[in-house]
């Protein structure tokens, strides 16, 4: 369930909305619902402040998970640029932009890279995290692209299912505080948002 390298992470099928139910390959379309009370939320509008003042694609891996906080790792130290964020899939944000992405807030089975306008999940996420982060992964991606889709799923599944047995999980993220500078952007965001909703309201009380 965490990132590189491919032979770790191959394949996925996504879990459509109930509202779509053909089978998706290497991405997931945005969705404005998920499941039960979420159905009246567009979680698209909702979430779109993550990526308003950042544009960058947002990685959700499992926050508990060693090989996935080893893969975060790896991203990370293979991504000069900074073009990846980050965000644990328990956390309040990494559960919204699940449910951006038309799955469930709880469902942790997948890496999960969201962009603005769409996301990819298992092998798909792997391959576009590939292409994000430095050389030569983007051309390794590409010859990858060529191995079937149902052997990347079957791989990356199988080492999805077993990550916790096989490689351990930890209490909380031990991710956290490595990640923060790359973090800090959605928090920004979230922060201004209360800021503006709660001077609004001031000036309201005020008027009234």
């Amino acid at each position: 369930m965490s990132v590189l390298p491919l032979a770790v992470y191959a394949g996925l099928s996504v879990t459509p909305t109930p509202h779509h139910r053909r089978r998706l390959g290497v991405s997931a379309t945005l969705s404005s619902s998920s499941h039960g009370k979420d159905n009246a939320v567009d979680w698209v509008q909702a979430t779109n402040s993550y990526f308003q003042s950042d544009s960058r694609p947002i990685m959700l891996f499992d926050g508990v998970c060693n090989l996935c906080n080893g893969g975060v790792k790896f991203v990370r130290d293979n991504d000069r640029s900074r073009r990846i964020r980050f965000e644990a899939l328990q956390s309040e944000a990494g559960k919204n932009l699940l449910r951006r992405s038309g799955r469930a807030p709880d469902d942790i089975s997948s890496v999960v890279l969201v962009e603005k306008d769409r996301s990819f999940i298992k092998s798909g996420a792997v391959l576009k995290i590939m292409e994000y982060i430095d050389l030569p992964f983007p051309q390794l991606a590409v010859f990858l692209k060529f191995v079937p889709l149902f052997l990347r799923d079957f791989v990356y599944d199988n080492v999805a299912d077993n990550r916790y047995k096989i490689f351990g999980r930890s209490e909380s993220s031990g991710m956290s505080n490595e990640i923060e500078d790359v973090r800090i952007s959605c928090r920004e965001v979230e922060e201004i948002g209360v800021k503006v909703v709660t001077e609004i309201g001031m000036k309201f009380k005020i008027q009234n």
